[in-house]
């Protein structure tokens, strides 16, 4: 459900282990304001480094962006365009504040549609950061949950194959043990900006027992106060995993 409350109240308790967000709302944003899609997409990138230092001095473990979908290839070749240089700037502004705090960077999805320069990029960045010990931030781009259950399946196809595994030993850990995010923890809540009420293809594998939370705010406008007040809707929730009254 869309929440409606602006008043956050701090919580004690911990924050989620993993978040990840659909930053959706930047076209929006621009429009309204009588902008180019291009300066809603320049705003989001704001808003991307307020919630990475938030996300940072609260102690979250691992935030998952939705910079980039596979269905985003859809859109104009102009705007795909104006996306990919954003994301190679970006990339090579970022890189060494991202490092000066202490934050990884793990980029997912099929990069190949990137040019050679961006995914040079990426690759260098990624290196540059490994060993940081801080927050991981892991960036999508180009990614679709669809691709990744895929992908997952192909790398467990070619075990089976050389003789590595065996059907029956897949189960869904060893199916987990695949996909793009299994180094992390699950993902424990899931937002989306914008008002829209769908999760548009994003790691369908990780969010089956994460909380959704939708919000009304454009992503441009998602700032640190809009992030607590997820969070604290996140802890008013009764997780229960599937089982009733703490009983399976």
């Amino acid at each position: 459900m869309a929440s409606t409350n602006k008043t956050p109240k701090n919580s004690p308790k911990a924050p989620p282990k993993h978040i990840a967000i659909i930053m959706d709302g930047n076209g929006r944003w621009a429009k309204s304001r009588g902008l180019p899609r291009s300066s809603g997409h320049q705003k989001g990138v704001k808003s991307v480094r307020t919630i990475v230092k938030h996300c940072a001095e609260i102690g979250v473990n691992t935030l998952t962006l939705f910079a980039f979908s596979s269905e985003n290839m859809n859109r104009p070749s102009k705007e795909v365009g104006l996306l990919f240089e954003l994301f190679l700037r970006v990339l090579k502004n970022e890189t060494k504040k991202l490092k000066d705090n202490n934050i990884k960077l793990d980029i997912i999805g099929d990069l190949s549609v990137f040019t050679s320069e961006i995914q040079n990029l990426a690759e260098k960045s990624q290196q540059q950061l490994q060993n940081n010990t801080g927050l991981n931030l892991v960036i999508a781009a180009n990614y679709g949950g669809q691709w990744d259950i895929v992908e997952a399946s192909k790398k467990i196809v070619a075990k089976a194959v050389n003789g590595e595994i065996t059907p029956e030993t897949v189960d869904k850990n060893v199916f987990g043990d695949h996909t793009a995010l299994a180094q992390y923890p699950r993902v424990d809540l899931l937002i989306r900006t914008s008002g829209e009420v769908r999760i548009s293809n994003f790691l369908l594998w990780d969010i089956a027992y994460s909380e959704l939370y939708f919000c009304d705010t454009l992503w441009p406008d998602f700032d640190a106060n809009e992030l607590d007040l997820a969070i604290n809707s996140f802890h008013s929730r009764d997780r229960r995993f599937g089982e009733r009254n703490g009983e399976k």
